[in-house]
């Protein structure tokens, strides 16, 4: 089994390097990762300046780009093969709910995903890496759990099956006070806090984003409410943005104005 690690906050950061000790007892694992933090970043390729390839003394390769462009250059020739499993993480921080629109960690899985490669997130929901060997630890058992699927996709035996994404929230806990698994669905947070503002030393005014906002759709079933209640929450994914609810309305607003021309 070969597995891609990637990151979003850098290949220095104390989550890939849990994540990467812990899945190389059971998979052949190389990591391609951002050399800073790009938090945030969402599935931005780096499209108008040239990237350049490093090796830290640890083997971990790494590239002055965002999260999505390490997993692209490395599924487009810097590997030389084609992994089994794509794994981000794990992030210093929940990514939950609107979260995942943003998330770096998420759009590094999701290019393995939309390469036909299955994929996944992971993400602790404090930040500070409280307990990461834990966290890494359930990262491995879910992989564990998973490859016999994975082997079956690599043969070509589950072709309803692949590429899946998946995104997986886990709690700052000690082991035995995690609760569980849960399969959930993504909740949904308030408007994020308002801007921030500062003076420069020249003068000018400077902007920050504000933070994100609270939950606002954490019911029963939805990743916030699992996470909450001390359960890892896995929620799968897809890229279809469609609003297939709302085709018809748009067919027909379309044939009104195609009959008005």
């Amino acid at each position: 089994m070969k597995i891609l690690i990637c990151n979003d906050d850098g290949y220095q950061a104390s989550g890939i390097i849990a994540l990467y000790e812990a899945l190389k007892t059971i998979a052949d694992v190389e990591v391609v990762a951002p050399e800073q933090n790009n938090s945030a970043k969402s599935n931005a390729l780096t499209l108008h300046a040239p990237m350049y390839v490093q090796t830290a003394a640890n083997g971990f390769r790494y590239i002055n780009g965002t999260p999505a462009d390490c997993v692209h250059i490395a599924l487009t020739g810097l590997l030389g093969y084609r992994p089994d499993l794509v794994v981000s993480g794990i992030n210093n921080g929940a990514n939950m709910g609107d979260d995942t629109i943003y998330s770096g960690t998420v759009g590094a899985a999701m290019e393995g995903y939309l390469f036909g490669i299955p994929s996944i997130a992971f993400s602790q929901t404090e930040k500070g890496w409280a307990y990461i060997d834990v966290a890494a630890q359930r990262a491995r058992d879910l992989v564990q759990q998973l490859m016999p699927s994975l082997e079956a996709i690599a043969e070509g035996a589950l072709p309803t099956l692949a590429p899946w994404l998946l995104n997986v929230n886990i709690p700052n806990l000690p082991d035995d006070q995690i609760e569980g698994v849960k399969v959930a669905r993504l909740g949904r947070r308030h408007a994020a806090e308002r801007v921030i503002t500062q003076t420069s030393p020249r003068g000018e005014t400077m902007y920050w984003i504000g933070g994100a906002g609270p939950a606002k759709e954490a019911g029963e079933g939805t990743d916030f409410h699992a996470t909450s209640h001390k359960y890892l929450s896995i929620t799968p994914l897809h890229v279809d943005l469609t609003d297939h609810e709302r085709l018809p309305y748009w067919t027909e607003m379309a044939e009104k104005l195609t009959q008005a021309n």
